[in-house]
């Protein structure tokens, strides 16, 4: 949806989630996603081993930011590179199931337990245990952190 400043205004993924990868690698979205993603989705490698899930008019709107950088720049094409490489288009089942490729499941380490997290305007996939280490590692930098990366904001 548009606003008045021409904004996009969209409902931000949000809350964490622990649904379980079935035998043939497909996991059930949180119910809360499913209407956002059900007319579209890419999943690819994140940073940190995670996986990015975008609906598709996001993942379009990064694609087109990234195609800005100039094709001069080796640091730009090796980051389109790895991006798009793993990047997988689907639409989810009418139960609201993702598949995730074998090589993707692979990347982000993911067995069964995994967690599924809102992260704005993205939804993120990791190893349960992974985003559980990686979570008690940030939460001991978080308030140091705030001041730094959203000045003035609290």
């Amino acid at each position: 949806m548009v606003g008045d400043s021409g904004y996009v205004s969209y409902s931000p993924f949000l809350g964490t989630y622990t649904p379980r990868l079935d035998d043939k690698g497909r996991l059930i979205l949180p119910a809360k996603f499913r209407s956002q993603l059900a007319s579209g989705l890419v999943v690819t490698r994140g940073q940190e081993r995670c996986l990015f899930v975008f609906p598709m008019d996001e993942f379009r709107r990064m694609h087109d930011q990234i195609r800005q950088a100039p094709v001069t720049s080796k640091q730009a094409r090796d980051y389109l590179r790895v991006f798009l490489s793993g990047a997988h288009d689907e639409v989810p089942d009418k139960q609201g199931r993702l598949s995730i490729p074998s090589a993707l499941r692979s990347y982000a380490g993911l067995d069964r337990d995994v967690a599924v997290i809102g992260a704005g305007s993205r939804v993120e996939i990791w190893d349960a245990n992974a985003w559980e280490t990686y979570l008690a590692e940030q939460v001991t930098h978080y308030s140091e952190t705030a001041e730094e990366v959203f000045p003035g904001a609290f």
